[in-house]
């Protein structure tokens, strides 16, 4: 049987741009997965490494116009959005190449013998080293930043581990440009192209994460296909460790005091935060609990009026496009459920934004309402106005994980008084970036950024942006009375390479 043909789409018309490439057999598969885990040993180097991720940004800076072009043609994203996620990528390898330059994310601590511990401390020396080859699945929503040369891609090889990547198919033609730039990169030093492989096709996304020489994987997508990765990652005769981001709604919260303080800006924010990128950010605000009354309906009504003024908005495929539609009309087909702006077809190949309203106690308890707290790729919102404290605290309690939660202050609750505080309580346990008087779209690249929160918005406590992003790919080794010949520099008492260390419990810089 002849391999199926992998091509890019024009979202904007639906039609078919060209022929990419053919979709990976097991096989290709395989000898891709070799290769990367045989070119491991070329990643040994901390410096190499640095400098490898600085001149891929570099080349994916030089090479802007072309990629750019690509992806918008793939994703109908726009070049003004592809161009800042395109600069945004390039910040975070080199944001990596500064982590390796630092190294504390070795973790170096070194014991020495103690006797007059019980029971007594022998000579201890731990840091940290990579896994191994690790598979990488692009996303849909953010052809740079999470898919060939995103974060997961990026930590991976600062680790020190090979990368297989599972191009997306909804822009395979950038996926390959991409990836023959980091190929250049790694040539410039010496480093073999294997260090970054990549595969096409739904039967090769299996086959990677079964693969025996893959130790650990990254994935951003949708629950249902995250969690069947998931589940066959841990079903493998040896388990690998999976980080995946799933889905997320992204609760906000406004209380009555903000809303009276200032409604229309709320509205106003909220409209562009739920549209924004025509609503398929993964940290787009996905429901909303605002107060009944007055207040509540002038934020309703600036909202309203902002979402109005929206133009119609293409999805980054047909599938989606379809999904959206059903998922609001169904949704919009609910007891008491409103469309103040409705939302849903556009036009052959476009969709309009719009948001649904409910009653709050509608959601406070198990039934058919349940469908309004899952999440609905696109540009829709769901506001649940709440007649009491109460209202809110039911809510919120049967929300799943989250990677955001927001609340929305007045300038007294900010400062202290009111509820401010239990507000942020009740929030911090469902969410792994809570945000005060913000919105949530939008992910600084930075060594405090947290982008993650318990299951379903990912499967594990780690997170994809951010410095840390690096120790999902490492683990920790310890040698014990090891003499100091047989041990890596980053272990030696001298310390030779000037890396930050705890010693004999003292922290170094």
């Amino acid at each position: 049987m002849a391999a199926a043909p992998v091509w890019s789409v024009d979202p904007r018309t639906g039609k078919r741009r060209e022929q990419v490439a053919v979709e990976a057999t097991a096989e290709e598969v395989g000898r891709t997965v070799a290769a990367a885990h045989a070119a491991r040993a070329a990643l040994t180097d901390r410096a190499t490494r640095a400098a490898f991720l600085r001149t891929a940004a570099d080349l994916l800076g030089g090479a802007e116009g072309p990629l750019v072009e690509a992806a918008d043609a793939e994703t109908a994203l726009g070049p003004v959005r592809l161009g800042g996620e395109l600069t945004r990528t390039r910040f975070q390898l080199r944001a990596f190449a500064d982590v390796l330059d630092e190294g504390a994310y070795l973790g170096v601590v070194i014991d020495h013998p103690d006797a007059s511990t019980t029971p007594p401390t022998p000579d201890l020396r731990r840091y940290r080293v990579p896994l191994g080859v690790v598979a990488v699945y692009g996303a849909s929503n953010f052809p740079f930043a999470f898919s060939v040369p995103g974060g997961d891609t990026a930590s991976a090889l600062a680790a020190g581990c090979p990368v297989v990547v599972k191009a997306h198919p909804d822009h395979p033609a950038t996926s390959e440009l991409v990836a023959s730039v980091l190929r250049r990169a790694a040539a410039e030093h010496g480093l073999p192209r294997e260090v970054v492989g990549l595969v096409h096709g739904f039967d090769a996304g299996l086959e990677l994460i079964r693969h025996p020489l893959v130790a650990a994987a990254g994935f951003t997508g949708s629950v249902r296909g995250g969690r069947a990765l998931f589940d066959a990652a841990a079903a493998r005769p040896v388990p690998i460790p999976f980080h995946g981001e799933l889905g997320s709604l992204n609760p906000v919260v406004v209380t009555e005091a903000a809303a009276a303080e200032r409604a229309e800006r709320i509205g106003t924010g909220l409209a562009g935060s739920m549209t924004l990128g025509v609503g398929q950010f993964c940290v787009k605000p996905g429901l909303v609990l605002a107060p009944e009354g007055a207040d509540g309906d002038r934020l309703v009504k600036s909202l309203t009026d902002a979402v109005s003024d929206g133009e119609p908005g293409v999805l980054l495929d047909h599938r989606m496009r379809d999904a959206f539609v059903a998922g609001v009309a169904e949704r919009a087909g609910l007891p008491e459920v409103s469309a103040p702006v409705t939302p849903g077809a556009a036009g052959e190949h476009t969709v309009a934004a719009g948001f649904l309203t409910v009653p709050a106690a509608r959601l406070a308890a198990a039934g058919e309402h349940d469908l309004l707290l899952e999440e609905c790729f696109g540009p829709v919102t769901v506001v649940a106005r709440y007649a009491s404290r109460q209202e809110i605290t039911a809510v919120l309690a049967r929300l799943p994980g989250n990677l955001t939660a927001t609340v929305q202050l007045s300038a007294d609750e900010a400062a202290g008084e009111g509820r401010g505080t239990e507000l942020l309580a009740e929030l911090t346990p469902l969410a792994g970036r809570v945000l005060v008087n913000g919105w949530p779209t939008g992910v600084a690249v930075a060594p405090a950024q947290h982008h993650g929160g318990p299951y379903p918005a990912t499967t594990s406590t780690s997170t994809s942006v951010g410095s840390t992003a690096i120790e999902r790919w490492l683990r920790p080794v310890v040698y014990q009375s090891t003499p100091e010949a047989l041990l890596p520099p980053e272990l030696h008492d001298a310390n030779p390479l000037g890396l930050p260390r705890r010693y004999d419990g003292r922290l170094e810089h």
